[in-house]
């Protein structure tokens, strides 16, 4: 059975170009455009592993990391994120963030980061 992968950015277009490049490789249960969709979402389909915007309206990548790794840590989180982000990057790792990329993003990259994390 392939892993399970939540996909959480704002832009739609992003959401597309990360559906693309991780859908031959794992399940792509659902799709969220801010932070509180996202948890929202994890909780609705309990996916292996997400790849998550980290500026987003409504609740943030960062803030929707930490609340998702406390309620789950074995939940693979790949951040992605600018990179003019440097900092915001930190944060992520701090709240749980498991890898990242940088946008804009290379699908190769993030399944790179994803068959890493989630063998």
């Amino acid at each position: 059975m392939s892993k399970r992968i939540l996909v959480v950015d704002d832009s739609a277009f992003q959401r597309t170009v990360v559906r693309d490049a991780l859908e031959d490789e794992f399940e792509v249960v659902a799709e969220a455009e801010n932070g509180e969709e996202a948890v929202a979402m994890f909780e609705e389909h309990a996916p292996d592993g997400i790849s998550m915007d980290i500026v987003m309206p409504e609740m943030t990548g960062i803030e929707a990391t930490a609340t998702i790794k406390k309620r789950s840590p074995g939940t693979t989180v790949v951040m992605c994120t600018s990179v003019d982000q440097e900092e915001k990057m930190m944060e992520a790792v701090k709240a749980g963030a498991d890898g990242y990329v940088t946008k804009p993003v290379d699908g190769t990259k993030l399944l790179e980061e994803f068959n890493t994390h989630l063998g």
